[in-house]
């Protein structure tokens, strides 16, 4: 016949009725614990102090009515090892002893510890997300700019501001969620179309110029932007909305041309710009030359966004306008937001060249210039003179020299462009200060009367 084994306590000891320690057991779990030392002191010298108290008090109960169970303390072994028990105290027939089993609380106390832990970051956490809603919400209902978040899925409107409220006519701006309403829904019919195919190239693009379009009672025009933007739960469309305000007062043709309209139907393209560079007036032909849809997709933005060298070519062009007060068939290459690529010339000039005045730049395509042929030649020209030079130097010279040239070339025709301002050189070529002076050493360069003046900062 098998008999189940018995799971003995972890700690059991064999007390007088003065709570005397006569006898002790451990479990194999303290089985490097030596406790001799107990027999013959009282139960309570071998817990902590502020137990001992409640011990004399579990054994006088267990005295009095035969058992009393449950209560934790923390249990000293000889080794210094202190462990959390919990004890049941009994009472040995005939009231000669108290027997007290133990079980070991250790895994019980660190489980619990790690619960309090988990709950103090909970609420770490809880807060600190109170804290960015909050952000979010202050930031989002005071800002100027109207804005509203789609799902992207339905085109649900899931939240917006106070100003987005006002441009689609609702009213005071509903809480998250509260806006049952599709956003094509507060389009014209005539216009939905246009919407959902800026939405569908966002989809299969990532992104989209914007698109005009009326909205509210008012119909008021308003430039429509939309971003698509991963949340954990849904992917969502963060829509923004910029005043578009169109003149629709037809011209009469008794009052004389105004410049403004001029400017507005010239060829060229014309921006007003900062003294920084920021883009404050642009005419049609330049919309079109960067592909951008409205004035108001280029109002705010740098002008070097879509030039040659992002940076470099503004920097140059600043510099040179602040320097002369104005600037004449500056070649650079003219960037589309679609992907497009023009050869163009700028010509600017500033309102006396001073920090915090305007500047006004003209720019002309110059790509139908550059034909073809025109280019073909030249490239004839220079390879026949490469094709002379077979078997009188060696391929490796050859090709060291023909670079040299170039290079030298370029460095004499990117310091007459900047004035001989040597950083803003270096920066044009792409190039560390410290390396233009090395190559102007090379090609003997650094001691042309022309080329010394060297500002740091241009007045």
């Amino acid at each position: 016949m098998r008999t189940e084994p018995v799971a003995l306590p972890d700690v059991m000891l064999v007390l007088d009725t003065q709570g005397i320690i006569r006898d002790a057991t451990l479990s194999n779990l303290f089985a490097d614990e030596g406790v001799a030392d107990w027999i013959g002191n009282p139960w309570a010298d071998t817990v902590s102090e502020s137990d001992s108290e409640g011990l004399r008090r579990m054994m006088e109960y267990a005295r009095e009515t035969g058992v009393c169970a449950f209560r934790n303390v923390t249990q000293r072994f000889p080794s210094g090892l202190q462990i959390p028990v919990e004890y049941t105290t009994v009472l040995l027939g005939g009231h000669t002893g108290l027997l007290a089993v133990g079980k070991n609380l250790r895994a019980v106390a660190e489980l619990q510890s790690r619960l309090v832990e988990a709950q103090q970051a909970m609420e770490r956490d809880y807060w600190k997300l109170r804290e960015v809603e909050t952000r979010y919400r202050l930031l989002f209902n005071s800002s100027r700019d109207a804005v509203l978040l789609l799902r992207a899925a339905t085109l649900r409107i899931v939240d917006l501001n106070p100003a987005a409220a006002a441009a689609l006519g609702i009213g005071a701006a509903p809480t998250k969620g509260a806006a049952d309403l599709r956003f094509p829904e507060a389009l014209r019919a005539d216009e939905r179309e246009v919407f959902d195919g800026m939405i569908q190239r966002i989809r299969e693009r990532g992104k989209a110029p914007g698109v005009l379009l009326r909205l509210g009672r008012t119909q008021t025009p308003w430039l429509v932007r939309a971003s698509l933007v991963s949340c954990a739960q849904e992917e969502v469309l963060l829509v923004q909305l910029a005043p578009a305000a169109l003149d629709q007062t037809p011209p009469d043709p008794a009052d004389p041309v105004r410049f403004e309209d001029l400017i507005e139907g010239g060829p060229d393209g014309f921006v007003v710009i900062s003294h920084e560079g920021t883009i404050l007036r642009a005419n049609r032909a330049f919309l079109e030359l960067v592909q951008m849809g409205s004035e108001a997709a280029v109002l705010g933005e740098p002008l070097g966004r879509w030039l040659g060298r992002p940076g470099a070519d503004l920097t140059v062009l600043l510099a040179n306008v602040m320097r002369l007060g104005a600037v004449k068939l500056f070649s650079t290459v003219l960037h589309g937001d679609l992907g497009t690529e023009v050869q163009a010339e700028i010509s600017a000039a500033g309102r006396g060249g001073k920090q915090g005045g305007t500047i006004g730049v003209f720019i002309r395509d110059v790509s139908r210039r550059l034909s073809a042929a025109d280019q073909g030649r030249g490239m004839d020209g220079v390879m026949e003179s490469l094709t002379r030079q077979i078997g009188k130097t060696t391929l490796r010279k050859l090709v060291d020299d023909t670079v040299a040239v170039v290079e030298q070339r370029y460095i004499e025709a990117a310091l007459d462009l900047t004035a001989g301002n040597r950083t803003a050189a270096a920066e044009l070529l792409g190039l560390s200060r410290q390396s233009l002076y090395v190559k102007l050493g090379r090609y003997g360069l650094e001691d042309d009367p022309k080329l010394l003046a060297d500002p740091a900062v241009l007045p």
